[in-house]
């Protein structure tokens, strides 16, 4: 091995303390490469979010256009038409949502918030915005309802008051109803907070209130009094009517059921304990849990459906909510996995006041959405069509992929098309509304997830959509019988020994490679084939650090030698041999931390095993979690690394190549002085997802990542400023790989395949491969690596390594194509397939030989660029002082290279190269949380990725292009649909004044006659809607026609100029539209002193 000398290293290295923008060190070589990337070419802006809305309280659906909503607890609204069409906004003041109402078929929603505000959003545009506000300074906001085709929303408070606010201009009008009017002295107390209001569904006139206490009144709004009172001793939660206006039923707190006449005023007609035991003698059914909805759906040809939510029996301890639907004499109690946060029923009509029929019922859960078909026998779910399942276990990694191989999403999904359960409802999905956008960006972007189960999934994340392709359960190739005794690791990773921490994937080549918190590491192949595995290959690997016993026979990695002698690897394939792989030994016990499956294991097609690799105890103590992980295909190596050194295994021939310890990996030019470490009292966990700090680690810090152990959450730690010292019991851990074909030494004139490692104390080390030629010979001779020295030094843990050609492209690493590993036609073949992949540069090219390549380097504190094979650095670029770097990546833009990196301090940044000139920093994010520090990770084309809640992914660009096309790409919610015909009166009610009576609300609630409303009651807020809002109401004129010829239907006119009349509003409407849009287009590009 050639001695190098750490001191000439260093010389070229010269550390510039100062952080002025990217230094240039070293010759004059900028000249030889232009460089393309500019700051115009970066623009950071949200793109979609995907997922579960995280902590729901609140849905309303438009049965007209088909569109859901959703409302969260943080003031979220999520909006979901047809699969692909989904939308995401966000209440400034951030309160939770208590209520959301469609404006049916009009392209707007109303949300009442905790806060006591109402807001109205306008869905006629891309991104709803909001168009007015309102927020009640005096009173608290409890219930809200808005009648269809109505422009008075009635907005119920804690007081037991209801006002009432004009939707289009939103102004409250001088009309209110006050408590004490409504209901008298039919109580002697308050009644409480008014829980609903709804206006009888044949006459408009009157308006049913439901207080909390128990009492309800049906008001009439021309006498303004009430008409009757109806009186029950259990609270009320929930009413709902009959299409015909004559009966309605209440849901109560003792798990009872009232049905009342709206004339019997004494008691109800009817009582109903669902979940009640009846007792024999005709006592009262003992109470039950609280029944907090109902509703009550009729059908033409049959028995009405009561739906409820709630009521069981208060001694079924341990059972799961559930959902009741009532139809003739047959009760179904459907169980959900999750409490129920509320449910809607859908029905044929947005008429209430005619025959329901109801067709399916959407169920929203605390973690998930479920949508039940009534129309078929057992009332059997539909198959949900949006990528609502990220957070089935929770995450905790992720890698995104854009600009993959075209063959793979296919590839993909019909492997994991044959995972679907069966017995979903035959029907379409009915939540269809709103249209899809028309983007033009096309290329495949994978994303994959893993989780704390140690399931991997796979979605397709192409054109702003998610869908998933493919999940692999790799906990399937252990045993789960785990008892009391062998519990090797500590309680944090116990809950979860299967978790997956760090993957890494070859789109090309298709293998796979996951490490587990349990200090396992699995490699798959992907078959198209199904397969059944005798037995699971397993290579058990010890590390150890130590530094005062080299010559113990534990030894410190295994090898003494830094060439391993060809063949001689410790580990075999076979059993093993050490003593603390086996249970009856002195190390007290320990076996590793998990058992593989000695079982035949059979495969499916998609993602099969190859290998397992196990890290086993040492001396009494838990193996290191796992810092960093690589695998290349073409050289068939897998290599990864922890607190006490690295592996090298050839999983070709499924042994251990190399096993050494950090230190191990400088020879004699280790630069730092490391003490001698002592034995520790305390074992660490074995988990790598656990908090290595004091205290007991919460939820969110178990699932750290992997190179967070030594930081506490607030990410406020401060690293010392000298590399060179470090503390006594800090171990150098392994932080990154990377393998590509490079000149290994200095002065060198040929490639090598070369390891490049990175450490925790920012030491960047090559590692040089000597690869056996393709064929048969790859199968039988050893793989020889040789350390060759270090490359350079960095402040900070390295994040990052990358290599690009003279030309300044990006140089990716060798891969092996895809071939299908279970045919039996081995040998030649295949051999054929698996030739290596020739490297595109090649050095004789090049101006003589002066410098060949270029090594990025990037560490948590600052970028570095190292000419090779002179190995002097050229450019150096310190990025952030007082924060440090989470995430880096190396990425490929449509226009060229750059170094992107998200910051602990939220900061959002990228970085010519080789130049490192700073290009964007955008200050993105003011919180950093630890999970959004374990997700984050950027890709090709501008694309970037993390989870912003436990069940939500948000996707963000950083390319210019993509922000422009942006708008073009994302769907639409609202798309103009014919109101369905109102109801016929039919003869005998027109004659006989049956049938739904209409009421002049403008005449009632209208200034002129209702008067103001008093100034400090609330005070408007006109929304940031603004052109866009014009725009929207321009077209909103339609809907206004729409109700104007249903009035003028009403009143007799004749069809036929009604028609004209209609033809010629709309026209005028269009013209208007038109004129809007011009005025836009005039006034966008205006300063407001133009005007």
């Amino acid at each position: 091995m050639k001695k190098f000398n750490i001191r000439k290293v260093l010389d070229g290295l010269k550390e510039v303390s100062s952080s002025a923008p990217s230094v240039q060190v070293g010759p004059q070589e900028n000249h030889l490469i232009q460089e393309t990337l500019q700051s115009e070419h970066f623009q950071l802006c949200k793109t979609v979010r995907h997922g579960f809305p995280y902590q729901p309280s609140s849905m309303a659906f438009d049965p007209v256009q088909k569109i859901l909503a959703i409302g969260t607890q943080s003031g979220a609204l999520r909006l979901f038409g047809r699969p692909g069409v989904e939308c995401y906004c966000q209440h400034e003041s951030g309160a939770a949502v208590i209520q959301l109402q469609f404006l049916i078929n009009e392209g707007a929603l109303v949300s009442a918030l905790a806060d006591d505000s109402v807001h109205l959003w306008n869905l006629r545009q891309k991104r709803p915005a909001i168009l007015h506000s309102l927020k009640f300074n005096r009173e608290r906001i409890t219930f809200c309802h808005l009648p269809f085709q109505s422009k008075w929303l009635y907005i119920g408070t804690e007081r037991g008051n209801i006002h009432i606010v004009n939707v289009e201009s939103f102004m409250l009008s001088g009309y209110v109803i006050m408590w004490n009017k409504a209901i008298e002295l039919s109580s002697k107390a308050h009644p409480g907070p008014v829980v609903h209001i709804s206006d009888n569904p044949m006459d408009e006139g009157k308006l049913i209130i439901g207080f909390e206490s128990g009492i309800v009144v049906l008001w009439d709004l021309k006498s303004k009094k009430a008409d009757y009172r109806y009186t029950y001793d259990e609270a009320i939660h929930s009413v709902a009517w009959h299409h015909e206006g004559k009966q309605f039923i209440c849901s109560h707190s003792d798990g009872t059921l009232t049905i009342w006449n709206i004339r019997g005023q004494g008691k109800p007609m009817q009582t109903i304990t669902p979940h009640g035991k009846q007792p024999k003698d005709g006592k009262k059914p003992e109470p039950c849990k609280p029944i907090l909805k109902v509703e009550y759906k009729t059908t033409r040809n049959g028995e009405p459906f009561i739906i409820l939510s709630g009521g069981l029996s208060y001694d079924t301890v341990g059972r799961r909510p559930c959902l009741t639907v009532m139809h003739g004499k047959s009760t179904a109690v459907l169980e959900m996995d999750y409490p129920i946060v509320d449910f809607l029923t859908l029905c044929e009509t947005p008429y209430p006041n005619d025959f329901q029929e109801p067709y399916a019922v959407v169920v929203l859960l605390e973690k998930d959405l479920v949508v039940i078909d009534l129309a078929q026998n057992g009332y059997p779910i539909f198959e949900n069509p949006y990528p609502l399942t990220i957070h089935e276990s929770p995450v905790t990694c992720c890698e995104y992929f854009a600009d993959c191989p075209v063959d793979l999403i296919p590839a993909l999904y019909s492997v994991g098309s044959r995972q679907k359960r069966q017995g979903y409802s035959k029907k379409e999905w009915p939540i269809s509304g709103g249209n899809w956008g028309q983007g033009t960006q096309s290329y495949p972007e994978i994303i994959i997830t893993g989780h704390a189960d140690g399931t991997v999934k796979f979605w397709d994340a192409s054109a702003i959509m998610l869908q998933v392709l493919y999940k692999l359960k790799t906990a399937k190739i252990f045993d789960r019988n785990r008892s009391k005794e062998d519990k090797g690791s500590t309680e944090a990773s116990d809950d979860d020994p299967f978790a997956i921490q760090i993957m890494a994937w070859c789109p090309e080549s298709r293998m796979l490679c996951v490490a587990g918190v349990s200090a396992n590491v699995i490699i798959y192949r992907f078959s198209k084939l199904e397969v059944t595995t005798e037995v699971v290959q397993l290579l058990e690997v010890r590390m150890q650090y130590e530094l005062n016993d080299i010559e113990s026979p534990d030894g410190g990695g295994e090898q003494t030698s830094a060439l391993p002698t060809p063949g001689a690897s410790p580990q075999t394939s076979g059993p093993p041999s050490h003593p603390s792989t086996s249970s009856n030994n002195s190390d007290g016990g320990n076996m590793p931390c998990l058992k593989v499956r000695s079982a035949p294991l059979k495969q499916s097609p998609g993602y099969q095993v190859d290998l397992v690799v196990q890290l086993v105890w040492v001396s009494g103590e838990p193996p290191q979690p796992i810092t960093s992980l690589a695998l290349n295909s073409s050289y068939g190596l897998l290599v990864f690394g922890n607190s006490s050194g690295l592996a090298v295994v050839d999983y070709v021939q499924k042994t251990v190549v190399l096993n050494l310890g950090t230190v191990e990996l400088y020879g004699s030019n280790d630069p730092y002085q490391r003490q001698p470490r002592s034995p520790r009292k305390t074992r660490q966990p074995s988990g790598g997802l656990c908090d290595i700090n004091e205290g007991s680690a919460t939820c969110e810090d178990r699932c750290k990542s992997p190179t967070s152990d030594h930081r506490d959450n607030s990410f406020s730690r401060s690293r010392s400023s000298s590399v060179t010292s470090i503390d006594k019991e800090a171990r150098e851990a392994i932080s990154s790989f990377h393998f590509c074909e490079t000149f290994a030494r200095k002065g060198d004139s040929t490639l090598t395949p070369c390891l490049y490692v990175g450490t925790s104390l920012g030491t960047v080390l090559v590692l040089a491969l000597t690869l056996p030629p393709a064929g048969e010979q790859r199968q039988l001779q050893p793989v020889l690596i040789s350390p060759t020295g270090m490359l350079a030094r960095l402040k900070g843990s390295i994040l990052r390594m990358a290599f690009l050609d003279s030309t300044g492209s990006q140089l990716p690493p060798a891969y092996e194509p895809w071939y299908e590993p279970n045919v039996s036609a081995d040998g030649e073949e295949r051999e054929k397939v698996r030739k290596r992949r020739p490297v595109s540069v090649s050095p004789s090219s090049s101006q003589d030989l002066s410098e060949s390549q270029y090594a990025v380097v990037c560490s948590e504190k600052q970028a570095k660029v190292i000419s090779l094979p002179s190995q002097t650095c050229i450019y150096k670029h310190s990025i952030t002082e007082t924060s440090f770097i989470l995430r880096a990546d190396v990425v490929q833009m449509s226009q060229g290279v750059c170094v992107a990196c998200f910051c602990a301090n939220g900061h959002i940044m990228t970085l010519s190269v080789p130049g490192l000139r700073p290009l964007m920093d955008v200050n993105y994010l003011p919180l950093t949380d630890m999970r959004i520090a374990r997700t984050f990770c950027f890709t090709n084309l501008g694309q970037a990725m993390y989870l912003c809640s436990p069940t939500e992914v948000q996707r963000i660009t950083y390319s210019q292009d993509t922000c422009e096309n942006l708008q073009e790409m994302l769907g639409e919610l609202f798309t103009p649909v014919e109101t369905p015909e109102a109801p016929n009166r039919g003869f005998f009610k027109g004659l006989f004044g049956g049938g739904a009576q209409s009421l002049d609300r403008e005449e009632l609630f209208g200034e002129v006659t209702a008067g103001r409303a008093s100034r400090s009651l609330a005070q408007h807020i006109p929304g940031p809607g603004g052109i866009e809002g014009m725009k929207g109401a321009a077209s909103g004129v339609v809907g206004d026609l729409a109700r104007a010829r249903i009035a003028l239907d009403e009143r007799g006119q004749k069809l036929g100029e009604l028609e004209e009349r209609t033809a010629a509003m709309m026209a005028s409407a269009d013209s208007f539209s038109k004129h809007a849009h011009e005025m836009m287009l005039k006034c966008k590009d205006k300063k407001w002193y133009q005007f």
